[in-house]
């Protein structure tokens, strides 16, 4: 497996967010939000079954290739990470500055792949707006549309903007990430090739409209 430094890739962690650590849900509803619909849509139900969560994140732009892998234990926060000069072991309890400097980039690389249950785990540190009548940046077909902002404080880039676009069966199709909340877009992706392991649904690659940028999973493996 080719992997690259962490450094090599810090140019890249334009979605580390305040996202918080994955909560357990004890809410009773009747009608769940839109951000709950868009997380069980994705198989949030079965994240609580989940023991191991493995991915290797990649970035393809012309003909380079970037990657690096995480083996995550949620139940536990053990955490390794594996890359090109390196292979560190931690726990996301106790971090020492070179796991959390690790750390960073497992964040980012884990809110790519997991961001439809973050709409739960971090939904005491959001805002949100919903609309059922817009236009897909990308695909520019008509479409739904959730954009949340993050606080203002905490987390590694406070105040981010992400605007999910999702059909009505909820799944997300493109998304927007404006860094700062700012109006312009900073990355617009498309979400597609879509897997069902152990009960998730998992997006496993992201392009661009114009160009040859993909941020793709593989190894995508799940141990409940």
């Amino acid at each position: 497996m080719k992997t690259v430094s962490f450094l090599v890739l810090s140019s890249l962690w334009l979605f580390i967010s305040c996202k918080t650590e994955p909560k357990k849900v004890e809410k009773a509803f009747d009608e769940p939000t839109i951000a709950e619909k868009i997380a069980y849509a994705h198989g949030f139900e079965n994240w609580k079954s989940v023991k191991e969560f493995t991915f290797t994140f990649n970035v393809d732009r012309d003909t380079t290739h970037l990657e690096r892998t995480w083996i995550w234990k949620p139940k536990t926060n053990d955490v390794v990470s594996i890359s090109k000069n390196d292979t560190l072991v931690y726990n996301r309890k106790s971090m020492d500055s070179i796991a959390t400097k690790a750390n960073a980039g497992f964040i980012n690389d884990r809110y790519w792949v997991l961001a439809p249950f973050n709409l739960i785990w971090d939904s005491n540190n959001y805002t949100f707006e919903h609309s059922e009548n817009e236009k897909a940046p990308i695909s520019q077909k008509p479409i739904q549309k959730l954009t949340i902002v993050y606080g203002s404080e905490g987390g590694y880039t406070p105040g981010d903007a992400y605007d999910f676009y999702f059909g009505d069966d909820h799944i997300i199709r493109e998304w927007v990430f404006r860094k700062a909340n700012q109006p312009e877009p900073s990355m617009t992706t498309t979400w597609e090739d879509y897997v069902e392991i152990e009960g998730l649904l998992l997006a496993q690659d992201h392009r661009m409209a114009e160009g040859s940028f993909s941020l793709n999973f593989t190894d995508l493996e799940v141990k409940q």
